[in-house]
């Protein structure tokens, strides 16, 4: 299968998903109060890490490569990090301003980082030599981080991952598998929040049993959330190398340049500026941003990494504020800015700065101030019924990677650009 296989089954795995009615055993009634936090959080950190790091090209290493199973399992004795890595990862993730994480438990290669009853390939039993999601969980929680697991269902190593399709008994052995997996994870590490399914191929939400699956979840984690990757809606959507609003709540996760996995010669990075856009992107329709790095063998962090989150947590530290506990923002055109919203104060992100005057055609609300967000210094403005025009500002971009505006309107913000093309006077012929 090949990495444009695999979206093509997401997308059809999300269509499918939509059809399911089934809700988790949590139900709606408790849905909101769960998903509070992490509707106020909005950015989050995603770790990919596994044997395919030892490799160093790209997480479907296995099945890209074609490497057999017996040749792939030895890469499980030369896996040996360094203790405590996922220290490094959640201060990092706390300095960027990421108010939770999720790690790969175990990855479409099979491997479990967590101590297993029902596999010898996990990381006490082999290299590591001893419980990796332990440590994660430790050092998440000594940071203030709500913790994650993604967990995969497909499973390129276990001997019934593909036969379970065709082949009942071995789809009963592999269910019980996976379900066993789950069941240990979320019983031997505390509070759980988020259970983070991946890939459900080759088998439906029937083969899956994943309405079990589900109950048995919320049996366990009673405050859990849940995505929506196991064929069934869960609680929310995740769109993948994208960024697409859900009627429903949504994530959407991301690669800092095109790898999941470490890949020694991916150089494709990400600005901090496109991160930060992408993380308004996010806000203005309600949306988290999980924003993945995948470590290395050792669990260091590749340093093109560390200087995109630490540049993206500098902007964070001063205008967080725009971020967290957004709600749902009408405003979105601009030739050079991006917005979201709390209340009546509309947040304008100029990404692209066009100098001492910042202008917004088509606001239909009255402003009653205006200031830099960053540093809390008052802008002027004047405003007539076509637009609002910010005078008086640097001609070079006064925050870095980008400066936003704070606008206090008198009533929540609207934005009506039809109006300025129909209303506005025009020159008569």
């Amino acid at each position: 299968m090949t990495r444009r296989d695999y979206l093509q089954m997401m997308a059809a795995t999300a269509a499918a998903a939509r059809t399911v009615t089934a809700s988790p055993a949590g139900g709606d009634a408790d849905r909101e109060q769960r998903m509070k936090w992490w509707h106020e959080a909005r950015f989050g950190m995603f770790i990919h890490w596994g044997l395919y790091s030892v490799l160093g090209r790209h997480e479907w290493v296995m099945e890209n490569e074609g490497i057999p199973v017996a040749e792939y399992e030895r890469l499980a004795k030369q896996f040996k990090p360094k203790p405590n890595a996922a220290r490094d990862w959640a201060r990092l993730a706390k300095q960027a301003g990421q108010r939770y994480m999720v790690m790969t438990t175990k990855h479409h290669e099979g491997f479990c980082h967590f101590d297993s009853k029902l596999t010898n390939y996990c990381a006490p039993k082999q290299g590591p030599g001893r419980d990796l999601v332990k440590e994660y969980v430790e050092a998440a929680r000594g940071e203030g981080m709500r913790v994650g697991f993604y967990y995969s269902l497909m499973d390129w190593h276990h001997p019934d991952g593909a036969r379970c399709a065709t082949d009942e008994a071995a789809r009963r052995r592999f269910v019980d598998y996976i379900h066993g997996q789950i069941h240990e994870l979320l019983s031997n590490y505390g509070k759980i929040d988020v259970l983070w399914y991946d890939v459900s191929w080759p088998l439906d939400a029937a083969g899956w049993e994943s309405e079990k699956m589900n109950a048995m979840v919320f049996q366990l984690q009673p405050e859990i959330i849940v995505n929506n990757r196991n064929a069934l809606q869960g609680d929310f959507a995740t769109p993948e190398q994208r960024i697409t609003a859900d009627q429903r709540a949504w994530e959407s996760c991301m690669t800092m340049n095109d790898s999941w996995g470490y890949q020694r010669a991916d150089d494709n990075w990400k600005t901090p500026k496109t991160i930060v856009r992408n993380l308004v992107t996010c806000a203005h329709d309600t949306g988290n941003y999980l924003l993945n790095i995948g470590p290395r063998a050792d669990g260091s962090i590749p340093e093109e990494s560390v200087a995109i989150l630490t540049k993206v947590g500098k902007w964070m530290a001063a205008n967080g504020q725009t971020i967290y506990q957004s709600e749902k923002c009408q405003p979105n055109r601009s030739a050079f800015a991006s917005f979201s919203r709390k209340g009546n104060t509309l947040y304008m992100h100029v990404h692209f700065w066009p100098g001492s005057t910042v202008a917004l055609g088509g606001l239909r609300n009255k402003v009653q101030s205006a200031k830099l967000a960053a540093s809390g210094k008052e802008v002027k403005f004047d405003q007539d019924d076509f637009r609002v025009r910010f005078t008086g500002l640097p001609e070079k971009a006064p925050d870095d990677p980008v400066t936003t505006l704070a606008i206090e309107c008198d009533v929540e913000p609207h934005q009506d650009n039809l109006y300025v093309r129909k209303e506005r006077p025009r020159l008569k012929a």
